[in-house]
């Protein structure tokens, strides 16, 4: 496990806070040197991310993407609007006014919120769904300008298509590849006008979307149930981008709720910190929820979002901060049973690192688990046509079909799942925590953690070419190896690691993207010291493999 910093948990002293003036001047001020690889435009799972102090989110990267983004629309005759929205980052407001300068130049019509406020992510795959419904041209996409729930100094830029979801790596690379071009040629095609004369350009919308989202949680839950029980439930945004959406939500639905705070502030003074001693605003950590799960005999239920609010972090009366794999399989068992709308044969969406919980409570509700590669990407399809009733990943991002089973969202929504956690407390009588642990008197309990290991960047690119005979686990945790995997088996998409599966146990372990780690999941349905014997078969066959 991580050495856990001794202000874990604590609040975040003065002299921790990120210095936004000299953020937002780094911003403006740094020059990014495309030459170095960490300075150069790349998409991740969610798109650009960064910090202006180590010129790797600046003004540069931000006019070169909104540029390869109007290309790349032009080449797919994409001409309806582009909605935006940003979260509370400090650099997500000089980053739209940044990507507004270029897409004004280049004539796209752009909706950005009609009060200069923020947007969470669902919100926009929302937006861009909904005008897209029945139509056959003129389609709309999206960009939101966020880092997720990474530190204050970083920085984020992702792209979503008009199918609402994270866009497909075929996608970014094509963005990304034209965005360094670019880049190397000092911006050279890059068209752009003043920020006065973009915020007054005819192509530049205001656009409330608030209310439309809003107004359609009804058709996504129990709204009126959640009322009738009378609730009592606790709401932290974390100072993120859902933050002016829940009075709305509270008065239209007529909610026992409790805005625990409604402060904006782009150092995030008011967090506690995470468990290396930074401030993050991750809403699955013990550490940053401190003062939520602190309050939890205050209410029914209490649940936050990370600051774009494709995340959800559930804190129950009887249970604190459920871990995301439990909430997922409450949700699931609870779903199903709960909308009888849905198709018949709407499968579950896991990530392959997911808990089998998962998988024996789709067995007990008798639905197919369709597990694919770590990213939201791969439940796009499924969402959009129903496939799927319910897709989620282990790192807290979730969302499901509306109630007569159509599409509600096809990126993360953390608040419908926030509110999802009050509907089963009102039609259960029993908090997720109660559920989930119901389900494990059936099914087994899960023992599921995560670590990081020591790899070399040599070593990391041995796990392309790692197969299941290469590292040659005839048993894992006393119990026979029934399957190696190195692709999904709900898509046999490649994902990048290998996984392991006995009747009680598995492990997954795959590269990290950014540090000299490799990250091995692993899960026990004996113990935590079955548990423990699987990860130490898991690093000492991978030990073998880097000998090797």
């Amino acid at each position: 496990m991580p050495d856990i910093h001794p202000l874990a948990g604590k609040p975040v002293a003065p002299s921790m806070l990120a210095n936004i003036p000299r953020l937002v001047t780094a911003y403006f001020a740094g020059k990014p040197d495309p030459k170095v690889a960490t300075q150069r435009v790349a998409f991740g799972t969610s798109g650009h991310r960064g910090s202006a102090l180590n010129n790797a989110f600046n003004e540069a990267h931000i006019l070169a993407i909104s540029q390869a983004l109007c290309d790349y629309r032009a080449e797919k005759n994409l001409d309806g609007p582009l909605f935006i929205g940003i979260d509370t980052h400090a650099l997500a407001e000089p980053a739209l006014a940044s990507a507004l300068e270029v897409f004004a130049a280049n004539g796209i019509t752009v909706m950005i919120d009609a009060n200069d406020g923020y947007t969470p992510t669902p919100v926009i795959s929302h937006a861009i769904l909904t005008y897209n419904k029945g139509r056959q041209s003129g389609f709309a996409d999206g960009v939101v300008v966020t880092p997720s729930h990474n530190p204050p100094e970083d920085g984020g830029f992702k792209y979503n298509p008009p199918n609402g979801g994270p866009a497909d790596t075929d996608v970014t690379g094509a963005i990304e590849r034209a965005a360094n071009r670019y880049l190397e040629n000092g911006l050279e095609g890059v068209k752009r006008i003043s920020y006065e004369r973009a915020r007054k350009a005819s192509c530049v919308h205001r656009h409330d979307y608030v209310t439309p989202y809003v107004a359609d949680l009804a058709d996504v839950l129990d709204m009126e149930a959640i009322k009738g029980a009378g609730v009592k439930i606790g709401i932290d945004p974390l100072g993120g981008a859902a933050v002016h959406y829940w009075r709305p939500v509270i008065a239209r639905y007529g909610l026992n709720a409790t805005l625990i705070r409604e402060d904006v502030d782009p150092t995030f003074r008011f967090m506690s910190l995470d468990w290396d001693g930074k401030v993050r605003m991750d809403c699955s950590s013990p550490y940053a929820m401190a003062q939520l799960i602190g309050m939890r005999e205050k209410f029914d239920v209490a649940f936050a979002n990370d600051t774009d609010a494709d995340r959800h972090g559930i804190v129950t009366a009887t249970g604190g901060l459920m871990n995301p794999n439990h909430f997922l399989a409450a949700s699931i068992a609870f779903l199903f049973e709960h909308r009888p709308q849905w198709k018949k044969d709407s499968a579950v969406g896991k990530t392959i690192v997911s808990s089998a919980i998962i998988d024996r409570v789709a067995k007990k509700i008798g639905r197919k688990v369709v597990e694919t590669p770590v990213g939201f990407k791969w439940f796009v399809d499924g969402l959009v046509g129903g496939g799927f009733g319910f897709a989620g990943e282990e790192s807290a991002g979730a969302s499901f079909l509306r109630k007569d089973g159509s599409v509600w969202t096809t990126d993360k929504d953390g608040i419908i799942m926030g509110l999802l956690a009050a509907e089963i407390t009102a039609r259960t009588g029993r908090d997720p925590s109660q559920l989930f642990s119901s389900l494990t008197d059936e099914l087994g309990m899960p023992f599921y953690a995560r670590i990081d290991a020591p790899a070399t960047p040599q070593q990391k690119s041995l796990f392309k070419s790692l197969t299941g005979e290469k590292l040659a686990m005839r048993e894992l945790g006393g119990e026979k190896v029934t399957a190696a995997l190195t692709a999904a088996p709900g898509n046999g998409q490649a994902f990048g690691g290998i996984k392991v599966v006995a009747e009680n146990g598995w492990f997954a372990a795959r590269p990290s993207g950014t540090e000299d780690v490799y990250k091995i999941y692993a899960e026990s349905f004996r113990s935590e010291a079955h548990l423990r014997q699987i990860q130490q078969e898991a690093q000492s066959a991978m030990a073998r493999v880097f000998a090797g």
